[in-house]
């Protein structure tokens, strides 16, 4: 069989394809950067607009009489919805809502943009039950689950525009309060959730895709999905570039938006976010040891705790809890399949090692499971927390995708921990997420996903796949270039498995338009092949709307002295430009990771 043939990939696009995204890319970037300094003075003008009328009507005097004229509301809407990848559907949107025409405050039209995109993906979140399978394809049980994925994925999808809404929904604070712009913390906790929606989506094709390329008569499907999802797609999309390029813009220039201050922080006096207790802050120290901290509840095979399986234990979790929630699971290999969802918060799990506390399964691809699903152990409620525990898929590598853990939990840590799998071990699904101390092990594209995700102290060792493949450690997944998401492996080592890797073995590859991967301040074996990096599709440059980089790394494999030559790759960076890619700058990490206790190195 031929090596690129019979390397699967999850939602491979084919070569037209990106020929044609990148000649469209080119246009739309030219346009951007011809356009993007005379759309800063709109919107500010624009803004300056809605404090001048709050002037005016505050009784300003004479001064504010004496301010030039304001961009009229339609001006405003158009400036702001320029910023969108999809500017008609943007204005058109929020002209039907009631208030959509009148408004140039940039917050207002915001939150009418969340409200049409959550008008479409309500829509959405009922159309899978209700497709009809053809004749045909109708005992395809493959292509059902993968519909399934689709119908997970979309409630999802609403829970994270439901928490945009809520977040910027706090009551004022009363007058004569000083004005205050939305604050930077609020803006990337809803560039966050935003992204996440838009991963969501992209999901649920990529499962109905990745099946097509088996089951070729489930494309009429694929057909259906995409023509019934492309207006939640461009919506959710517009609401990120909004509040990316606008809001965000106008919190980093400190312009107060409101002539009232919102209560849109989270932060308590003492610097750390409301939700987190004294107690959470040394939790992952304190469990397991003497004296520590005692666990809600105990799994142990042999009958000593409360359960004797992880999955019982969990069904006990309580829901939305803002209280930690602590699960003990003792040594043993526990075969099972776990899931916490999304309605799980604030749970912590913890072992006795990462070699003495096993939880393993073997669902995979190849067998009959859609990528999402093979999950040994998943979860999605925010604030989740795991330690010395060690989760594995035994499917093997010619099972193809097997995923050992996902994850869509928002600011999730998992410390002193092992990931063991073939393709597909470590599934950073999205939101924000923080890896310390961690192994993971691998073959083809044994670290993807769509998060905001740091890896810090981390053992990455691949495996030797099977004879006709090679290894790609990530396969990263930004399909919208105003997602906050990306890879960042930092101070890591890279090292193979065992002595015996023969395989061609890279750093990874782009899985989407907009990948962005960087491996920094780590040591890389000599086992790295030395272009380092693999395109997608074989053969075919990734576009330059990608970012991958390399950053004063060292060891053998270290050298960009061959690595390949794509417009999207920087073989070095600034200071600068790598500081972006930090716990403090990429996840926000300083305001959350704390509470936990974990260590960290907040920048480079």
């Amino acid at each position: 069989m031929d090596t690129m043939k019979s390397f699967k990939g999850y939602g491979k696009v084919d070569e037209a394809e990106e020929r044609a995204f990148r000649q469209k890319t080119r246009r739309r970037l030219f346009i951007v950067g011809i356009s993007s300094i005379l759309l800063v003075g709109i919107i500010i003008g624009a803004v300056a607009g809605v404090l001048i009328r709050n002037r005016k009507s505050g009784g300003g005097g004479s001064d504010a009489d004496k301010l030039p004229p304001t961009e009229s509301p339609a001006a405003s809407l158009k400036a702001v919805c320029s910023v969108t990848q999809y500017p008609s559907s943007c204005y058109s949107s929020i002209t039907a809502l009631e208030g959509g025409s009148n408004s140039s405050d940039p917050e207002v039209l915001f939150r009418l943009s969340l409200r049409a995109a959550m008008a479409e993906l309500s829509k959405l979140k009922d159309f899978p039950a209700a497709i009809q399978l053809p004749s045909d394809i109708a005992n395809d049980t493959m292509l059902r689950q993968a519909i399934n994925v689709c119908a997970a994925v979309f409630e999802d999808s609403v829970d994270r525009l439901n928490d945009s809404i809520a977040s910027i929904t706090a009551q004022p604070a009363g007058e004569g309060k000083q004005q205050q712009v939305l604050s930077r913390e609020r803006v990337d906790d809803l560039k966050t959730w935003l992204s996440a929606a838009v991963t969501d989506l992209d999901t649920c094709l990529d499962a109905v895709q990745l099946n097509e390329t088996e089951h070729p008569g489930s494309g009429a499907i694929l057909e259906q999905l995409n023509s019934a999802m492309e207006n939640s797609t461009e919506l959710a999309s517009n609401s990120l570039a909004i509040v990316t390029k606008v809001l965000g813009l106008l919190s980093d220039f400190n312009i107060p938006i409101h002539k009232r201050r919102r209560l849109l922080t989270d932060e308590s006096d003492s610097g750390f976010p409301r939700w987190v207790s004294d107690g959470d802050r040394r939790l992952l120290q304190q469990v397991g040891g003497a004296g520590g901290v005692r666990p809600n509840v105990t799994v142990a095979q042999d009958g000593s705790g409360n359960f004797t399986t992880i999955a019982k234990a969990v069904e006990g979790i309580p829901k939305k809890s803002l209280w930690k929630y602590i699960i003990y699971i003792k040594q043993g290999t526990y075969k099972e399949n776990v899931i916490l969802d999304k309605h799980r918060w604030n749970v912590l799990v913890y072992g006795d090692g990462k070699d003495k506390t096993i939880v393993s399964g073997s669902l995979n691809f190849v067998d009959g499971t859609p990528t999402f699903d093979t999950a040994t152990f998943a979860v999605q409620g925010k604030n989740f927390m795991a330690r010395d525990m060690k989760f594995i898929n035994t499917a093997g590598p010619e099972k193809h995708q097997a995923v050992a853990f996902r994850s869509g939990a928002d600011m999730s840590v998992y410390y002193r921990c092992s990931f063991d799998a073939y393709q597909d071990t470590l599934y950073p699904h999205s939101n924000r997420q923080f890896y310390r101390d961690c192994d993971i092990t691998g073959t083809i594209d044994f670290i993807f996903g769509n998060a905001a995700v740091v890896f810090q102290g981390c053992k990455i060792q691949p495996r030797q796949p099977m004879s006709n493949q090679f290894n790609t450690i990530t396969a990263q997944g930004k399909k919208d270039p105003n997602q906050n998401t990306g890879i960042s492996i930092q101070k890591c080592d890279f090292t193979p498995l065992s002595a015996n890797l023969t395989a061609r073995t890279y750093l990874g590859r782009p899985w989407k338009d907009f990948s962005t991967t960087v491996i920094m301040q780590s040591s890389i074996g000599g086992f790295l092949n030395q272009l380092g990096w693999l395109p997608w599709v074989s053969g075919v440059e990734p576009p330059n709307t990608i970012f991958y980089a390399e950053y004063q790394n060292t060891g053998p494999g270290s050298s960009v002295a061959g690595r390949v030559k794509w417009a999207g790759y920087k073989p070095a960076l600034t200071k600068d430009e790598a500081a972006r890619f930090t716990v403090g700058s990429f996840i926000q990490g300083g305001a959350w990771l704390p509470a936990t206790a974990v260590a960290f190195d907040s920048a480079l």
